[in-house]
């Protein structure tokens, strides 16, 4: 079965001039279903291509299982793309589209006839083998992309995007099954996306991209509950960004740290920063307490919601803080006190539920640019 690594892989476009992926080191386990996500034109793509064939490293080294693969072409290393668009052959119907690889690799009849079934059972379209592309929704067709990708007997899956030109609902179905074959079938699935909720419901691990590098590679819980950066803390999930600087230490591994406005709060210390030193504190929405009024709370911002947004699961409250002008995204559990707009509000956290880090070069503003 194969793992996949990828060895100072780096590839630039114009002559040299865009670095789309940048000596980006990874390995990917065998029979592990991993994402790579990030904004678009991050690389994640380019990256997927260079593992598949399709674009060749300027630099690097790219294996797959124990073989050396960079200068492979994409047929010899037994692999299934799954495309964005399907990439159907429009004149072909749903059976010689899934059974194009083994037809084109000389399969006996018995073989190939036995796989196509197998592959068409499998995602429930068995019976619409003699169905054109044309005839079928858009989940149909991803599926029967996805099973023509199979049927050839890869064991390392490519995804770029495959969830992309779905609907909402169909997507959200349609991601669940894919990880569920992947798994059934023992194979190792790369899925590169932009949509970090896609990524964190089907993947054993994730890598984050950002301008041609990989900012962290972890489980979908620890780059939510372990950001190692202002970056991933804000693509994995939603956080608010609070600017300040430390004023002193506090206990063995706390330090007070005086927001703008004026505010003292405690976080936990990173062990590197020193007081004097400007940071940036990540609280994620749902680690927020929020009260109507004025109450103390442990480390208490006061302010006044602007906008009230019942979402399904939870509400969003916006909530412009006083001396500050800072708007607080809050998204407390549902079962409490339904609070309206205009109402003066206190809000808290624990200083375990905040990120501290040390305040970007270049402005949090830039940190969190997409391009």
């Amino acid at each position: 079965m194969p793992n996949v690594k990828l060895v100072n892989v780096r590839k630039t476009f114009a002559k040299g001039r865009v670095v789309a992926v940048d000596q980006v080191n990874l390995h990917v386990h065998d029979k592990e279903y991993f994402a790579l996500v990030g904004p678009s034109g991050c690389g994640k793509t380019t990256t997927l291509r260079m593992i598949a064939g399709l674009v060749e490293p300027d630099e690097g080294q790219i294996f797959i299982g124990d073989r050396l693969v960079s200068e492979l072409p994409p047929e010899d290393r037994d692999i299934g793309y799954v495309f964005q668009q399907y990439a159907l052959f429009p004149n072909m119907d749903v059976w010689d589209n899934v059974t194009y690889g083994p037809t084109v690799k000389a399969w006996e009849d018995r073989k190939r006839e036995r796989i196509g079934r197998e592959m068409l059972q499998m995602v429930r379209l068995y019976e619409r083998a003699d169905a054109v592309p044309r005839e079928l929704s858009g989940g149909m067709m991803q599926r029967v992309a996805l099973s023509r990708a199979l049927a050839a007997g890869a064991e390392l899956l490519l995804l770029d995007e495959p969830l992309g030109a779905l609907d909402a609902k169909i997507r959200t179905e349609l991601r669940y099954e894919i990880r569920k074959l992947v798994k059934d079938l023992d194979l190792t699935a790369i899925h590169v996306t932009h949509d970090q909720s896609e990524a964190m419901a089907v993947s054993d691990r994730i890598a984050v991209m950002k301008k041609g590098r990989i900012l962290q590679v972890g489980t979908p819980h620890e780059l939510y509950m372990k950001p190692q950066g202002i970056f991933v803390a804000n693509f994995i999930g939603e956080s608010n960004f609070l600017e300040g600087r430390i004023v002193r230490k506090e206990g063995k591994a706390g330090v007070i740290v005086r927001l703008r406005g004026d505010f003292d709060v405690k976080s936990r210390s990173n062990g590197r920063l020193k007081a004097g030193a400007k940071v940036v504190l990540a609280i994620r929405p749902e680690a927020f307490e929020l009260v109507q009024g004025k109450e103390k709370l442990e480390n208490s911002l006061v302010g006044v919601i602007e906008k009230v947004r019942f979402e399904g699961t939870d509400i969003r409250y916006e909530i412009r803080l006083v001396n500050d002008e800072k708007v607080i995204v809050v998204r407390p559990s549902l079962g409490g006190e339904w609070l309206e707009e205009d109402n003066n509000v206190t809000i808290g956290f624990s200083p375990e539920k905040s990120h501290m880090f040390p305040y970007p070069e270049k402005g949090l503003r830039a940190e969190l640019e997409l391009e």
